[in-house]
């Protein structure tokens, strides 16, 4: 996907809320971890999430 994307990353005990957000369209994403995820997976399972909806939304193709 080569869009603009802003990634927040927040601990909550023992898990993680890693928000995604396209800033062309203005869609935001939330989704949960295990907080002894890597990040690198984190940000994978979020990226997934977020071009799932800009598909459904019609966004992307």
């Amino acid at each position: 996907m080569n869009r603009e994307i802003y990634l927040e990353f927040i601990p909550m005990g023992s898990y993680v809320k890693v928000t995604a957000f396209d800033v062309q369209s203005l869609t935001e994403v939330s989704i949960q971890g295990p907080s002894t995820a890597s990040e690198e997976v984190l940000r994978q399972n979020a990226m997934k999430r977020l071009e799932y909806v800009l598909r459904k939304k019609g966004i992307i193709q």
